[in-house]
């Protein structure tokens, strides 16, 4: 007798509220216990995969099983998907550990649709056309570094927010930079120099901040330092090592203008900014990184809603609305 086949995988963006997993297999991205108004316990924990995640909770819990996850860590689920205020939810009725070897965590990681050198090859040839002799020499600096330049293409963007995938840094700041392009020519007062090294370097800190091997999640160095610091710290460092190599020092004013780009494009103190924008590039840098940002999360947003009789998602926290799902093909009356 044959044995039975195992049964055939369903990706998190295929699931519909309303429908039962028996056996498969997601990534725990996040885990907490928490405790409902009754005083029980219970899991709330955030499945994924490579094509999106899925809330999950589990009722009657205990600390043991809380335990018993491995946050970051794959486990084979049993439950049944359900609509919760217009999003779905995963309410799990059983899980057990993955047999080791049987499965790679790298592979339930979401990922860019795009081929990561061809956006790393844009990415140089854009700074290429960097006309400042010490920034094109800061700039290669960092291009140059292999190690750098591997972890740059891999390094998700965020853990949550925008370009939350492997490759999502690369795609963000491919972005920018063409944006970059198209609007500096309007603003002949601002530097493009300094426009293009501080796109490129705003986000670069990330590739320490973050651990994205087998999940999306802050390094030590994330949580004591953070990417802006880093950042800033790399570009100290390398205008020091530029120094070294010319004998002459680095422009003082063009190194301060560089660092105050990366300080200050959040934007905001509440988003924490270290600065707030105070030269007209920093507010370009500010603004293409909010402009993308905030467009990936609309995109993405329609992407992961499945409820096709609704022409709204769910509620998105980080853009403080639900999104109206305009089709391209349509015209607002």
């Amino acid at each position: 007798m044959s044995a039975t086949p195992p049964p055939q995988r369903r990706r998190i963006a295929e699931l519909q509220a309303g429908e039962r997993v028996d056996d498969q297999v997601f990534r725990v991205a996040q885990k907490d216990l928490r405790t409902t108004s009754n005083g029980s316990l219970y899991i709330h924990v955030v499945l994924a995969d490579a094509s999106g995640q899925l809330l999950g909770r589990m009722w009657q819990a205990t600390q043991g099983m809380y335990d018993s996850i491995p946050e970051g860590g794959l486990l084979h689920f049993r439950g049944r998907v359900e609509n919760y205020k217009g999003n779905r939810q995963f309410i799990i009725d059983g899980l057990r550990a993955v047999e080791p070897g049987t499965c790679d965590p790298a592979e339930f990681l979401p990922r860019t649709r795009h081929d990561v050198d061809a956006l790393w090859n844009q990415i140089k040839e854009t700074l290429r056309s960097i006309t400042s002799r010490e920034l094109l020499l800061l700039v290669g600096k960092f291009v140059n570094d292999a190690k750098f330049a591997t972890d740059f293409k891999r390094a998700p963007a965020a853990v949550q927010m925008h370009h939350a995938y492997v490759g999502g840094l690369v795609e963000h700041t491919s972005n920018l930079l063409r944006l970059a392009d198209a609007v500096c020519p309007l603003y002949p007062q601002v530097n493009r120099d300094l426009v293009l090294a501080g796109i490129f370097l705003h986000d670069a800190g990330k590739i320490a901040e973050l651990k994205y091997e087998t999940n999306f999640e802050y390094s030590n160095e994330g949580q004591l330092l953070g990417h802006i610091v880093q950042c800033v710290l790399w570009i100290h460092q390398r205008c020091r090592e530029i120094e070294a190599e010319t004998g002459k020092p680095f422009p003082a004013t063009l190194e301060m203008s560089l660092k105050h780009l990366v300080l200050a494009h959040h934007g905001k103190f509440e988003f924490g900014s270290p600065r707030l924008p105070a030269t007209s590039e920093a507010f370009v840098v500010h603004y293409l990184d909010n402009l993308d940002a905030k467009l990936a999360m609309v995109t993405e947003a329609i992407a992961g809603d499945t409820d096709a009789a609704s022409d709204w998602t769910g509620y998105v926290k980080a853009l403080e609305t639900r999104v109206f799902k305009l089709k391209a093909t349509e015209t607002p009356e």
